[in-house]
């Protein structure tokens, strides 16, 4: 690329002084303004050179490379946003859970599943609790959160840490 402009930038230095040797030798008058309209057009020539041979079919973008690429970003940021959204939706379903089992004196260490649900947004599906089994929390997580006891799993006697 930068061959080319060093090219290019040489051929109008050439072109510039050749014209201004002609224009210096030749008589004022008739023939002297001929010879400026030429080397006028010359030079406009060479100024233009490279738009003049570039090869049209180069010049084409490829369009549907592009467009491919902007959908396959644009699922990729849907997906980093869906794993971001599940991530929050479980951190906060976990954190209403154990404020509830505090609430009810029962101390639980909580872990929520999420699933797609409508338009892909998740929902929360099961949740494992470890500490000690409380049939209230049990049914408040089924009556609340629509996690019911099947989805619930509950780890007894297992160090809560």
């Amino acid at each position: 690329m930068m061959a080319s402009v060093r090219e290019w930038l040489i051929g109008l230095v050439v072109v510039t002084l050749l014209l201004s040797v002609v224009q210096m030798l030749i008589p004022k008058g008739t023939l002297r303004q001929i010879a400026s309209f030429v080397g006028g057009l010359l030079l406009l020539a060479a100024l233009l050179r490279p738009l003049l041979s570039a090869v049209p079919e180069q010049l084409e973008l490829d369009l549907d490379a592009y467009r491919s690429q902007i959908q396959q970003r644009e699922a990729e940021f849907v997906q980093e946003e869906t794993a971001a959204l599940q991530t929050l939706i479980a951190e906060q379903t976990a954190s209403y859970i154990s404020e509830e089992a505090a609430r009810l004196g029962v101390s639980v260490t909580v872990q929520v599943e999420t699933v797609p649900g409508e338009d892909n947004v998740p929902l929360p599906w099961s949740v494992q609790l470890t500490g000690t089994r409380s049939q209230a929390l049990s049914e408040w997580i089924a009556s609340e959160l629509a996690i019911p006891a099947e989805r619930q799993v509950w780890h007894e006697g297992l160090d809560e840490s």
